[in-house]
């Protein structure tokens, strides 16, 4: 066999490995997590030094027009370079929308939920890795006739500082479906409620939970769109953790 025929047979073998090197590794790419939005979050209370704790939540829902059920991804995730130690998530439902369930966390007393607030479950977390997150599918029902909003603060174990929180942010549509079988909602949106024909829209609470007790600033906050740090003016007592 002449020099140039195995030179030429030769290259073709290390084209056609390579090849296959590539169509190899290509499905071994790991896939990232479950796409959200940190809209309406911020820190309040300072972490420690490396420790960059954040939130996501579903950027879409769709709420069961029947039942009125929903879920909605609710994520932790540590951006530092350092562990965060023990922390703990809370998540926690505002006026049409009821956080019934997240597996794996704790209910909070009714006793010990922010004023304003329906619902609430606590989350603990042992120790978040740098860069590591976790996730929480929360069970959820959103009174289609109302408003509903959700909030997750990242706290200490002991609940004695806030170093984030997401919300209150709402979910909601501008273009409500009565007759489909599920509405479809998205996060920032404030809710258009079908309103019964020649009626009012409908409430939810007791009159005044739809604005939180944070004076005139934190009025401003929420009528802006933009994150009113409640937890903080309103500590949790040990008994939900």
């Amino acid at each position: 066999m002449s020099s140039r025929r195995m030179t030429t047979i030769a290259g073709s073998l290390v084209t056609a490995s390579f090849s296959a090197v590539m169509i190899l590794t290509v499905p071994a790419v790991a896939r990232g997590p479950e796409p959200g939005s940190d809209k309406g979050g911020k820190p309040v209370d300072q972490a420690p030094a490396g420790v960059e704790p954040t939130t996501l939540l579903s950027e879409r829902i769709s709420v069961d027009n029947e039942s009125g059920k929903t879920t909605i991804t609710a994520t932790v995730k540590n951006g530092g370079t350092k562990e965060s130690g023990a922390i703990r998530l809370l998540v926690v439902g505002f006026d049409g929308l009821t956080v019934t369930d997240v597996p794996g966390c704790s209910q909070i007393p009714e006793g010990n939920l922010p004023e304003g607030s329906n619902s609430g479950f606590s989350c603990p977390i042992d120790n978040l890795a740098a860069g590591a997150s976790k996730s929480y599918a929360a069970d959820a029902t959103f009174d289609l006739g109302s408003t509903g909003k959700i909030c997750l603060p990242v706290q200490t174990a002991d609940g004695s500082k806030t170093f984030w929180q997401q919300g209150p942010v709402p979910f909601g549509t501008t273009n409500p479906s009565p007759n489909a079988p599920a509405t479809p909602l998205l996060l920032g949106t404030d809710n258009t409620p079908v309103v019964p024909e020649g009626g009012e829209l409908p409430r939810t609470g007791a009159p005044g939970r739809d604005v939180l007790p944070l004076g005139a600033v934190g009025a401003a906050l929420l009528t802006a769109g933009a994150a009113g740090v409640w937890w903080s003016r309103r500590r949790p007592r040990p008994q939900d953790r």
